[in-house]
């Protein structure tokens, strides 16, 4: 519960912050020079004057994964540059490495899993250490592979179920129950990381029907790269990872695709740039002029025409390492579930700017704790949106959007489920196109009641009673 109360105290030092930036404190974007952008912000020349950017050399850390490009586009188009920023990109090999690296100050920030800055707050799977996000860099971009083999189970086990779309898992429960029956030991399948969207998003399609992950199956970490070897090695039946892993499973004939993360949840938050708490305050300056670079890169990102440039810079060998004709298919809106089928179009796989794609949502965080929550990585009860105020910073990037003349959300959250078809949002500084937010199960969250969200769950694996979860939510 200390730390857990550590963080809510954080979380209102934040609010305060907040107060004082709004009332010009450090008046970011308040300066209308040159396109609105603040002086010390255009040019390299004010890095070391008064009043500069605190810090310009910068180490930023990644794994080689599609939704890494924002960093690689800014670095390798000049964004960071033209905000004074001199900027190494350092490929990290497991995101237990960017967790610790952050930590320590080795790296300044990096490319991160959405849950990753709540987990390093709360100290879930580490010792806690405040971190923020004030970006988010996409939606969607994971997916659900399994073997050939078991694939073939299911497709034996449940004929009907295997043609629903979006696809449950009602033929891999059949699949598990006959395994059961027979004595057989679980079968394994793999996600990326214990906080990463992608386990979160394999237990809640899991969990839809009616199979337990803590019981059914057993679940291990393997970073994103190693995947495909293991698949075709017969270490796991299945895992979920970002692109371009599913895609290299499909283009080798070792795997099938059986659901994607955007069917999952139609623009679901994916990975988030994320900084320590402290070097915020210690570089908030500098922090703000990585931002904007992130801003404009990712607005030349999701221009259409752009894309297959964005796919040739991130299949070097210095970054994703793959080849382009594997990146290309999600990049450019497609994606390919079999070897032996045509591609199906799916434009909204990766989203790196529209649909209001990089606010930091605490909607979004809220559902990230709540999850963990649900699968017992939290035990004590507290305040669900008070721990995702503390986290996730949509003020910091306003001063950016606002510099910039973006438009940009006025709320911090929103129900998340409530839209299966594109809307407009309105509560903004001018209206912006969103795109749906529908799971695939019909379900709906309403952070304003996430005690009863995530004990309305049929299958949970709950370490703190939902009574206490109720109280510290009312």
């Amino acid at each position: 519960m200390s730390d857990m109360n550590a963080t809510n105290e954080r979380g209102q030092a934040n609010l305060s912050r907040r107060r004082f930036l709004k009332t010009g404190g450090l008046a970011l974007g308040g300066a209308s020079l040159l396109g609105g952008t603040s002086p010390w912000l255009r040019t390299g020349a004010w890095a070391g004057e008064s009043g500069g950017l605190e810090k310009t050399k910068l180490t930023l850390g990644f794994i080689p994964l599609t939704d890494c490009a924002p960093l690689v586009v800014a670095f390798e188009k000049g964004y960071f540059k033209k905000y004074g920023l001199e900027v190494t990109l350092s490929k990290e090999a497991s995101w237990a490495n960017i967790r610790d690296k952050v930590a320590i100050g080795e790296l300044d920030g990096a490319h991160m899993l959405a849950g990753m800055p709540i987990a390093a707050s709360l100290g879930v799977g580490a010792l806690p250490k405040a971190t923020i996000t004030a970006f988010s860099l996409d939606l969607n971009g994971n997916a659900v592979t399994v073997s050939n083999e078991l694939y073939e189970r299911m497709a034996k086990a449940d004929p009907e179920a295997m043609k629903e779309r979006p696809l449950t898992a009602r033929a891999l429960k059949k699949v598990i129950d006959a395994d059961k029956a027979a004595s057989k030991e679980p079968m394994t399948f793999a996600v990326v990381f214990p906080v990463s969207t992608h386990n979160y998003q394999l237990r809640y399609w899991l969990g839809a029907a009616g199979i337990n992950p803590d019981q059914d199956l057993r679940l291990i970490v393997i970073p994103p790269p190693q995947m495909v070897a293991n698949l075709k090695a017969g270490n796991i039946a299945g895992y979920c990872v970002g692109e371009p892993w599913n895609e290299r499973a499909v283009e080798t004939g070792i795997g099938r695709v059986l659901i994607t993360s955007y069917e999952l949840w139609n623009n679901n938050p994916e990975k988030v740039f994320g900084v320590n708490l402290e070097w915020h305050e210690k570089h908030s300056r500098t922090h703000q002029a990585l931002l904007m670079a992130l801003l404009e890169a990712t607005q030349w990102m999701d221009q259409p025409d752009n894309r297959m440039e964005v796919v040739k810079l991130i299949a070097q060998k210095s970054y994703v390492n793959a080849p382009e004709d594997t990146v290309k298919m999600s990049m450019t809106g497609t994606f390919k579930y079999a070897q032996n089928e045509e591609p199906r179009p799916l434009p909204d796989f990766n989203v790196f700017y529209r649909y209001a794609a990089n606010f930091p949502w605490q909607s979004h965080a809220a559902w990230f704790i709540g999850q963990m929550y649900r699968w017992g990585q939290l035990e004590q009860p507290a305040n669900i949106l008070q721990a995702a105020a503390s986290v996730y910073r949509p003020d910091l990037y306003r001063q950016a959007a606002k510099a910039l003349n973006l438009p940009y959300p006025t709320i911090d959250v929103k129900l998340e489920g409530g839209r299966d078809a594109p809307w407009t949002l309105t509560e903004a500084t001018s209206p912006i196109t969103m795109g749906p937010d529908r799971f695939f199960d019909g379900g709906r969250f309403d952070p304003k009641k996430s005690g009863e969200y995530v004990a309305g769950f049929a299958v949970k694996n709950l370490k703190v009673a939902p009574e206490a979860l109720f109280k510290a939510n009312a």
